[in-house]
């Protein structure tokens, strides 16, 4: 517990909220000079300084150099000692750190302080009985897994010249330069650009001008940039465009044959053995993206139905927590220290806070309900989970190794015993799903 007794706040605190609530504190002078005194005569025994024997350093000499830490600690720790015997009698749930402030007074026989602190909030869940829960429903066939195959294809697509138009589907590269009113403009040239055509990484009218040319045509066109384009100078503007196409390649996709089934990590080549592993792994991501639609559908409505006053504290702890992660995750992509790299903490305040009212509500309904996770819940999803690796033992062993990784089980687990409690008071409505809806794709 840290206190600023001894140093004016460098903030002006910020509006309490309902669930701010403050404590008197009070330490006896005495005890606490008793409790320094102490502190310093065990330091000064194991004190070596320059000059001195080891553990023969004067009294005196201990207390000037290291009064003031002695004392901190020891302000600190009485400090803390006396908030949680007067939380423990109220019965009060402390969310964060209280915030201790120093209070006048004439006594001179016991320093008087001001904790500040948050509870955590009094909830009171409400059934979805009201709610509508569309729980999706998708049954894999030949064709999900036809599609599936084409997108694995189209992974290892490949592209050989050809002495044609450019059409849908075509690999090009060309050269271009844009000029607005005449002249140049930045980001508007480019020398040997590749590009496939459909695939929306250049502008649709871009791409139609280039539709129909082949090698070595050239054609000059207009075109209008969107109202929202990226570049603000440039939005909502007309240029003209000189384009050259250097080359034009078709996709080769490849045959669905031993070589392919080898790409995909089939050791023997077995194109029967690399459909029916497909199909497995197709199979446990759509039971996966089906059960996830789902959860978000009950987490939203548990939020809607239970609005909760959040602890300032605890959202604050989580923007901290989200921060790290983003700056952990940008320097695995990158390669490169992210310490310095600006955030800015409003970039994840609403997430934080939606984190922080589904902690606090799912947590409430767990123990009303006693949903918490069974030993036998935990190995049925551990072993799931492993069934996609090649030695699933291994990594069942992995899980159990760790109380940390199954930590992160259980929480699943919970999740998935509070998505089962909300559907079984809510009104769901079955409704299929498109295949393609549910991966994602589009075009």
């Amino acid at each position: 517990m840290e206190t600023n007794a001894t140093t004016p706040a460098a903030e002006a605190a910020p509006p309490p909220s309902v669930l701010e609530r403050s404590l008197e504190l009070s330490v006896v002078i005495a005890d606490l000079e008793k409790d320094i005194d102490q502190r310093l005569r065990r330091m000064g025994k194991n004190l070596k300084m320059p000059g001195f024997r080891p553990g023969k350093v004067p009294f005196n000499v201990v207390k000037q150099q290291y009064g003031h830490e002695a004392y901190i600690d020891a302000l600190n720790e009485s400090l803390e000692k006396s908030f949680g015997e007067a939380v423990k009698a109220q019965q009060m749930r402390v969310a964060g750190n209280p915030r201790i402030e120093p209070k006048k007074t004439e006594s001179t026989t016991n320093l008087e302080f001001t904790a500040v602190f948050e509870v955590y909030p009094e909830i009171s869940i409400t059934d979805l009985k009201d709610v509508e829960i569309e729980r999706p429903s998708l049954e894999i066939g030949a064709s999900e897994l036809e599609n599936t195959l084409n997108v694995l294809r189209k992974q290892r697509v490949r592209y050989e010249p050809v002495d044609r138009a450019a059409a849908r589907g075509d690999r090009v590269t060309v050269d271009f330069l844009g000029k607005k009113d005449g002249e140049p403009f930045q980001g508007g040239e480019a020398k040997d650009h590749p590009f496939v055509l459909g695939e929306g990484t250049m502008l649709a009218d871009f791409e139609q001008a280039v539709e129909g040319l082949g090698a070595g045509e050239s054609k000059t066109f207009e075109l209008t940039f969107p109202a929202d384009y990226q570049a603000k100078e440039l939005a909502g503007q007309s240029v003209s465009f000189e384009l050259t196409v250097k080359q034009v390649s078709a996709a080769i996709l490849p045959e669905i044959d031993t070589g392919f089934a080898k790409s995909l990590g089939i050791a023997d080549g077995d194109v029967d053995k690399m459909r029916a592993e497909i199909e497995s792994n197709l199979k446990r991501e759509v039971k996966s993206r089906l059960k996830s639609r789902v959860k978000n559908q009950v987490m939203d409505a548990l939020l809607k139905t239970n609005p909760v006053e959040v602890p300032k504290a605890l959202v604050e702890a989580e923007i901290e927590r989200l921060m790290h992660n983003a700056r952990q995750d940008m320097e695995q992509r990158s390669g490169k220290k992210m310490k310095d790299f600006p955030m800015q903490r409003e970039w994840f305040a609403d997430q934080a806070r939606r984190r922080v009212s589904l902690g606090l509500v799912l947590s409430e309904i767990v123990k009303v309900n006693e949903l918490h996770a069974k030993p036998e819940q935990l190995k049925s999803v551990v072993e799931e989970a492993a069934q996609s690796y090649e030695h699933p033992e291994e990594i069942v062993r992995w899980y159990y190794a760790q109380p940390q990784r199954l930590a992160e089980i259980e929480g699943v687990v919970i999740e998935d015993n509070v998505v089962d409690w909300a559907l079984s008071s809510a009104r769901v409505v079955d409704k299929a799903i498109a295949f393609d809806e549910l991966m994602g794709q589009r075009g």
